[in-house]
C-alpha cells in the first residue's frame, strides 16, 4: 500500500486571529480523518515549527526540528511577520519521512472524515499528484464542538489552491526559492511546480473533502510580503518553470476550448499569458503535424 506524510505548520496566535479557531478545528479533523480511514497505519501526520509555537500542537503529530529561518532573513525590507519558507517545511518532512507521498495543506485547511481515503483512491488511479480545491463555510463555526455541522455543511467552491499531495521523488526538481508561506503566491508556486514536474497529476476543483471557513477568495495584496512573493515568483521560480509548462496537465486543460479559456483565464491563481502562449505552442503543434501528415501521404503515392 502507498504511504502518505502530511506536514502542517502551525503558529501561535492570538484570539484577534482567525487562525485562532480554525488551527483547533484542523488538527481535530486531520485527526478525525486518519482515524476513520482503513489505511490509517499508512498515514504519518508531522509538523514544523518556531520554538514559540510548540505549545499548541497536538501531542498526535510528531513534531519535526524547528525552523531556522524566516522570510525576514532573506528579504531585508520585510519586518516583524516571521513566515516560514516553504522550502524549508518540504525539505524538513523529506528528511524525517520514508513515505512514498509527500501532502502539504494550509493551516485554516480543515479535511474530511474520508479525505485520506479520497487520497488513496486517487492515489491507486495513478496519479502521481493531486491538488484539491476547498469548500468555503460561512463564518459562524469557531468550535471542534460544531464539526457535524461543518461536515454537513456543502458550502461553496473557491477558485484557489491549498492542499498538495505529491510523489516525494519530485520535490527534488521543485523549484520553490525564498516563497513564504501565509501569503498569495505560495499557491501559485505549488501548483505550477506541480503540474510543470508530475506525470499524472490530478486537479480536483469542487469536491467536499476540504473545507475553510470564511467566503473570501481574495485576500489583501497590498502589502510588502505580497509584493516579495509575486516578485519571486515572476522572477526566480516561473522563469524556470515555463520550459516544462504543458497545458494538457494544468487545470482545465482537458476541457474543450471555449470553457478552457474562460475557465483558465477567470481563475486568480492562473495567468492569461501564461495560457495564450500554450494555447499558441499546440496550436504551432498541431499545424505542423497537419502538413507533416500531407508531406507523408504525397510521398507515400
Amino acid at each position: 500500500m502507498r504511504s502518505i506524510a502530511h506536514i502542517i505548520n502551525p503558529v501561535k496566535v492570538n484570539e484577534k486571529s482567525d487562525l485562532f479557531y480554525a488551527q483547533p478545528i484542523t488538527f481535530e479533523t486531520i485527526l478525525k480523518a486518519k482515524s476513520f480511514c482503513k489505511f490509517s497505519d499508512d498515514i504519518s501526520l508531522f509538523t514544523t515549527q518556531y520554538e514559540e509555537d510548540k505549545e499548541i500542537i497536538s501531542r498526535e503529530f510528531t513534531q519535526l526540528p524547528n525552523l531556522s529561518r524566516s522570510v525576514l532573513d532573506v528579504n531585508d525590507s520585510l519586518k516583524y511577520r516571521k513566515l516560514p519558507l516553504i522550502a524549508d517545511i518540504l525539505d524538513r518532512l523529506a528528511e524525517n519521512t520514508e513515505a512514498e507521498y509527500l501532502l502539504f495543506t494550509n493551516m485554516d485547511i480543515a479535511v474530511m472524515p474520508h479525505f485520506y481515503d479520497a487520497l488513496f483512491s486517487y492515489i491507486e488511479k495513478g496519479h502521481d499528484a493531486v491538488v484539491i480545491n476547498r469548500r468555503r463555510l460561512e463564518k459562524k463555526y469557531n468550535s471542534v464542538d460544531e464539526l457535524p455541522l461543518m461536515y454537513a455543511d456543502l458550502g461553496k467552491s473557491h477558485p484557489g489552491f491549498d492542499c498538495f499531495l505529491f510523489k516525494k521523488e519530485l520535490l527534488s526538481k521543485f523549484i520553490l526559492s525564498d516563497i513564504c508561506v501565509g501569503i498569495s503566491f505560495l499557491e501559485v508556486t505549488l501548483v505550477n511546480n506541480i503540474f510543470s514536474f508530475a506525470e499524472n497529476p490530478l486537479f480536483v476543483p469542487d469536491a467536499h473533502l476540504t473545507f475553510h471557513i470564511g467566503m473570501d477568495v481574495l485576500v489583501p495584496r497590498n502589502n510588502l510580503f505580497y509584493k516579495h512573493n509575486k516578485n519571486t515568483y515572476f522572477k526566480k521560480v516561473q522563469p524556470q518553470l515555463k520550459p516544462h509548462f504543458s497545458l494538457k496537465k494544468f487545470p482545465y486543460g482537458t476541457l474543450p476550448f471555449p470553457q478552457r479559456a474562460i475557465k483558465w483565464m477567470l481563475n486568480p491563481s492562473l495567468f492569461t499569458r501564461n495560457y495564450l502562449k500554450l494555447e499558441q505552442r499546440q496550436l504551432h503543434y498541431r499545424i505542423k503535424m497537419w502538413f507533416d501528415e500531407i508531406r507523408w501521404r504525397i510521398l507515400q503515392r
